[in-house]
């Protein structure tokens, strides 16, 4: 039949290429009209599993909580980052409607920058107010002028305190050695340091971080590669905008799970960018080196092309939607199809050698390879198919696609390749195809049984190996770390209170949530555990009462009835040079004061730019530090009932009872033996538990199931079909047997170069058993028709030349920035490599062992 079909083919090569091409151009447009890309990684693991049930819960009960982006700012000081992400906050929504829908600060640190007093100590507290007593004069000088004037005015009124003895120099060298920092880099012509007025304040170094949380959400399109790629956009456009940039102190960053999940797209997208031309060039090179036709390289190229859009089209029907997975059917297709017209041509070009009739090498080429290209292909598309029944939906269904791309590759080179070859005529073959390998033939025949032993030790070896394979299923491992959102979100991760790397579960009721939060917070594996009664501070009374009494004195003070406006450049000049003189006159012998009014005056001589500069350095923080006081002095009695409605609803779910419990990890769960003792602890008194440790834990096990499922599945199903089709056992074994010691072997390579197992070269292993199949049958069928100098033969050329062409589109990958992508590379190149040497070498020995077929 496949000897009729060329045939035919051949007598009608116009005809079918036209209606070929007129096919690609309708499947092509079809293709490109109705297959989208789904980018959304929570549907890369089957929904059906438990723990995507819970976590499933959880996102519903919380449902405004998905889908945000956390924008990181930080500042020189922790007045001016609370000043830039208020502003931030503010010019968002207004600056790009539609794009944002809404940007607000996370509601546990708004209700702490108002409560904070409330959760320190008695202690703690008398301190605090003690101080923010003392600073009653200052905090009333900058109440009134916010400005650098009114800063240096208060100084000048402690100056004359100083004048009439009512204090003395040295209680002011704190404040003195502050303003000094600034004033000393813009007089020798540096960019100033900003001053730390919380660190002066609370007379030591600030407890408060300069970074502040901005949570910004928005319409995302899945169908595109980058979902949220215009929200972050006009996130980082707006911080441009305001300022907010690196050469001013600030740093304002993106992460969160939408924006690493754009980061990871975006860097495969920028590994295509590379690895495709790569490929391509690769390919084409090594083929024109291995056909040595441009004619037959041509046919080739459009044979891939048909069958790749073909592919695409049968994907478009099967599935709709590609997911980041999935996309890779492309150049799965063309490495392994690639290989079947590298066979059909080489046998062509081998009978062409033979036969002065192109017409009669063609029906020789197709009665060569029916039987061995079928089983190939089918061979291989059952291993790709092996993934199906799988709960790793993202390579079940690159399985399905480039399963079936196998055999419209497979009918391709039954058709189109043939009336191709027929239209464009390459020239008949002047010297013989195969390789001139009869020496290494030769030593393969002297050796055949050490070289046997040799790859039954490597076997064991592997076997051995096996179990103590390497595996890294942390999502983050697999992704460029410096883009910004990994990097940011590693940042994050090194403070446990951040809770990155946080498990969740839902209590019944508040008090039951308590209760299990109490219970967690006993194990040595968590560092807190905590609920929505956790913002309820003890011991209130005392500490509202102490409260109170400061904000009796200083509220009057920091709430003045009337503020200045800003001054002009000329009044910030002379109340500069003021302050200057007054030091000098009141402090003539005090360093601090003498040095101090030195640079001062450096400054006034620089005239306003220098003052401005000064200004922006010494009291662009006092506005926000003076809202910030007047928030702390706001604090109220709390109990569940006058919590802000914005804190319930991050903690008690919208039915208004099921409360979230959140347990932050003592340990680095990064670590796979800390995390697993993490998550052992906590689901052994909480066993609905959902989270960043689970997730990565679970979703590891279901790759690893997928894994045993296809290979072992992929290897009894190749097995049963070799049997079918050959109808002989010892074929069967003989395809298979190398199989396996490349998979052993394979497992040794990759401790060697210490490649872990992961979440994307897990399909190494069928689809090293699809291509190893379609070697290895290809030396089986010559063995049976009684080839005996294999590595000579027409077929290792063909093999070697494939393997080469697969071997360049996958080593392409290990190029690409994404680490997931790059291991994917490299392990399927290792493995293609060690399965191509098994077939080489250890088969023909076996052959030789055995002896002649009967």
């Amino acid at each position: 039949m496949a000897v009729r079909l060329v045939d035919w083919c051949w007598r009608h090569a116009l005809a079918v290429v036209v209606a070929s091409l007129a096919v690609t151009a309708a499947l092509g447009w079809y293709a490109a009209a109705h297959l989208s890309l789904d980018t959304d990684e929570s549907k890369l693991i089957s929904s059906d599993l438990p723990f995507r049930k819970v976590e499933k819960t959880i996102d519903q009960a919380f449902a405004h909580a998905t889908d945000r982006l956390a924008v990181v700012i930080d500042g020189p000081t922790a007045e001016l980052a609370e000043d830039a992400v208020e502003r931030l906050a503010r010019a968002l929504p207004a600056a790009h409607k539609g794009i944002v829908h809404g940007a607000a600060r996370p509601a546990e640190e708004m209700y702490f920058r108002k409560n904070g007093l409330l959760f320190l100590s008695p202690a703690e507290l008398e301190q605090i107010v003690e101080r923010l007593v003392q600073a009653q004069p200052l905090l009333g000088s900058i109440a009134k002028d916010p400005s650098l004037r009114g800063l240096l005015a208060s100084v000048d009124l402690v100056l004359q305190g100083i004048s009439h003895g009512q204090a003395a120099p040295k209680d002011i060298e704190p404040l003195l050695a502050q303003l000094d920092k600034p004033a000393a880099a813009i007089a020798a012509g540096r960019t100033p340091e900003p001053v730390d007025w919380q660190g002066l304040m609370s007379g030591g170094p600030a407890k408060d971080a300069p970074r502040r949380f901005l949570m910004v959400h928005g319409p995302l399109d899945y169908g595109a590669l980058e979902p949220a790629a215009d929200l972050i956009g006009a996130v980082h456009a707006t911080a441009r905008d305001l300022g907010l940039v690196p050469e001013k102190g600030y740093r304002v960053r993106i992460t969160g799970s939408l924006a690493l999940a754009d980061a990871n797209f975006a860097t495969v997208a920028e590994g295509v960018e590379i690895s495709a031309p790569l490929s391509f060039l690769a390919v084409v090179a090594l083929l024109f080196w291995g056909v040595r036709s441009a004619r037959v390289v041509a046919a080739i190229i459009i044979s891939l092309i048909v069958g790749l859009v073909g592919t695409a089209a049968f994907a478009t029907a099967a599935v709709g939607s590609l997911n980041p997975i999935s996309v890779a059917f492309a150049v799965m297709f063309v490495g392994i199809a690639v290989d079947f017209g590298i066979q059909f041509v080489t046998a062509y070009r081998n009978e062409r050698f033979l036969k002065d009739d192109p017409r009669a090498a063609l029906r020789g080429a197709a009665a060569s390879m029916a039987a061995p290209l079928t089983l190939a292909a089918i061979a291989t598309a059952v291993g790709f198919l092996s993934f199906m029944p799988t709960d790793y939906t993202g390579v079940s269904q690159l399985g399905l696609i480039a399963g079936c791309g196998m055999i419209i590759a497979l009918v391709i080179d039954f058709t189109l390749l043939p009336a191709l070859l027929a239209l464009l005529r390459p020239l008949p073959e002047k010297e013989p195809v195969g390789l001139r390998l009869q020496g290494a033939d030769a030593a393969l025949r002297r050796h055949a049984r050490p070289i046997v032993l040799a790859g039954c030790a490597v076997g064991l070896a592997g076997a051995a190996l096996l179990p103590l394979m390497p595996l890294d299923f942390d999502p983050l491992h697999l992704q460029d770390p410096k883009a910004e959102a990994v990097a940011t979100f590693m940042d994050l991760a090194k403070e446990p209170d951040n809770g990155v790397y946080h498990l969740a579960t839902l209590a019944p009721s508040v008090e039951a949530a308590r209760a299990l939060a109490d219970k967690l917070s006993d194990l040595p594996e968590v560092h807190r555990a905590m609920t929505v009664t956790t913002f309820i501070p003890e011991g209130q009374d005392e500490k509202l009462a102490m409260i109170g009494d400061v904000a009796m004195v200083l509220g009057p003070t920091l709430n003045p009835a009337r503020v200045l406006p800003a001054p002009s450049p000329d009044e910030l000049v002379a109340a500069i040079g003021k302050l200057a003189g007054q030091l000098e006159a009141i402090a003539p012998d005090h360093p601090p004061s003498r040095v101090l009014a030195g640079h001062l005056k450096a400054i006034a001589a620089k005239g306003p730019r220098a003052a401005a500069e000064y200004q922006n350095a010494a009291a662009a923080g006092l506005p926000a530090l003076l809202s910030g006081l007047r928030r702390s002095l706001e604090a109220e009695a709390v109990s569940l009932d006058t919590l802000p409605a914005e804190m319930k609803r991050e903690w008690i779910a919208t039915d208004g009872h099921r409360t979230r419990v959140q347990i932050l990890p003592k340990f680095d769960v990064q670590d796979e033996e800390q995390r697993r003792r993490f998550i052992a602890a906590v689901s052994a008194v909480a066993p609905e538990i959902a989270g960043a440790p689970i997730s990565m834990e679970e979703a590891g096990r279901v790759v690893i199931r997928a894994f045993a499922i296809a290979g072992l599945g992929a290897l009894a199903a190749i097995g049963l079909l070799l049997w079918l089709m050959v109808r002989r056992v010892l074929d069967s074994v003989l395809v298979l047997a190398p199989l396996v010691l490349g998979a052993l072997a394979t497992v040794i390579g990759a401790r060697l170069a210490g490649i872990p197992l992961n979440f994307a070269n897990v399909i190494a292993l069928p689809l090293l058993l699809g291509i190893g199949v379609a070697f290895n049958i290809y030396f089986v069928v010559n063995w049976r028709n009684g080839v005996t100098d294999h590595l000579s033969s027409p077929t290792t050329r063909a093999v070697l030349f494939s393997a080469l062409t697969t071997g360049s589109a996958f080593g392409s990958l290990a190029v690409s920035p994404h680490l997931g992508t790059a291991s994917m590379g490299m392990l399927l190149f290792l493995s293609l490599s060690i399965t191509v040497a098994s077939t080489f070498v250890v088969l023909p020995a076996i052959f030789h062992l055995i002896g002649k077929p009967k």
